[in-house]
């Protein structure tokens, strides 16, 4: 008995590909596929015949003559011949597909995974020969933890990266891997430690006060630096602060492998100060201050009791990795 619902297959590659389907897919679950081979074999009447071979719901191959699920015997099939639909006739552009990319389980649509058609994981998917879990996931041997900022740039097209992310040259190793150039450029381009830059500490402090008006009126000038002194590898803070680091009170000036704490800048902005080391990688690691309780009996002369009172230093260590 024919059912024209069935679908059917006429050759080899054809079978092959529905076997694979059916193990690793979900849309032949439901119904029953047979395929008829092209052979002929010599029957026991001394006729030849065609072979059938069917592979039921369960995703099972079974022979002419197998009773299948539903206990009924299978013949042979004569003068069928039906294309079997491709995966993703059957499967939808839309569908998803689950993952297992170095341990890590994924589900994504599958035209998300083809935006780039040459990059590995469209040519992955698109093989029915590239291997899969035991559960028919597609695997990927690689970095299952970064695979999401992957999977993310191929969902938005855009690289999105959280503001403690550190790994920048391990993604663009994966998205090369992947052959995705954009993401590949977008990663480098994002980390904010380029790899020609040298690694160090850089202390920054500054001695001030508060500048209050004649006999201590409320007209408060805000905060006033008398200098901001800068410590640590000569090559460092000259690469950090350029023309701005004033180099007049080293001893050793000229040589450039060593290290100091008496260089300071020709301004007092110390906001300027902490954006020249954003700019360059650096990132605050610590910091601490401190009072000078000074009194009234020690004041120079010009000095005002209000601003010794308030007097107080700051240091900020910094560090690029």
């Amino acid at each position: 008995m024919m059912f024209p619902s069935k679908r059917y297959a006429t050759t080899l590659k054809a079978f092959k590909e529905c076997q694979e389907f059916s193990a690793h897919g979900k849309g032949c679950a439901r119904e029953i596929i047979r395929f008829e081979s092209v052979t002929r074999r010599w029957g026991r009447r001394g006729r030849w015949g065609r072979t059938a071979c069917v592979i039921d719901g369960a995703g099972v191959a079974r022979q002419p003559g197998q009773r299948g699920a539903g206990g009924r015997g299978l013949r042979p099939l004569r003068g069928v011949r039906r294309a079997l639909p491709s995966m993703a006739d059957a499967a939808g552009a839309g569908a998803p597909v689950e993952l297992n990319v170095g341990g890590v389980h994924y589900a994504a649509a599958r035209d998300s995974l083809l935006r780039h058609p040459d990059s590995v994981i469209a040519r992955a998917l698109l093989d029915p020969e590239h291997p899969r879990d035991a559960r028919g996931r597609l695997f990927l041997d690689r970095d299952g933890v970064l695979f999401r900022y992957v999977l993310d740039f191929l969902r938005d097209g855009a690289l999105l990266l959280p503001e403690s992310f550190r790994e920048h040259a391990r993604l663009a190793r994966e998205a090369q891997y992947y052959g995705l150039g954009v993401l590949e450029a977008a990663a480098r381009e994002a980390d904010p430690r380029p790899p020609a830059r040298e690694r160090g500490c850089i202390t920054v402090g500054y001695r001030g006060s508060f500048a209050f008006g004649r006999d201590g009126l409320a007209d408060v000038k805000f905060r006033k630096l008398s200098r901001i002194l800068v410590c640590g590898k000569v090559t460092l803070c000259r690469d950090v602060f350029g023309e701005t680091l004033n180099e007049s009170r080293d001893p050793d000036h000229g040589l450039a492998d060593r290290y100091t704490s008496r260089f300071f800048l020709k301004h007092s902005f110390i906001e300027q100060a902490f954006d020249m080391l954003q700019e360059n990688g650096f990132k605050l690691t610590a910091s601490c201050g401190s009072g000078t309780a000074g009194g009234a009996a020690d004041l120079k002369p010009g000095v005002d009791s209000e601003e010794n009172r308030w007097n107080h230093y700051n240091e900020f260590v910094f560090v690029r990795d």
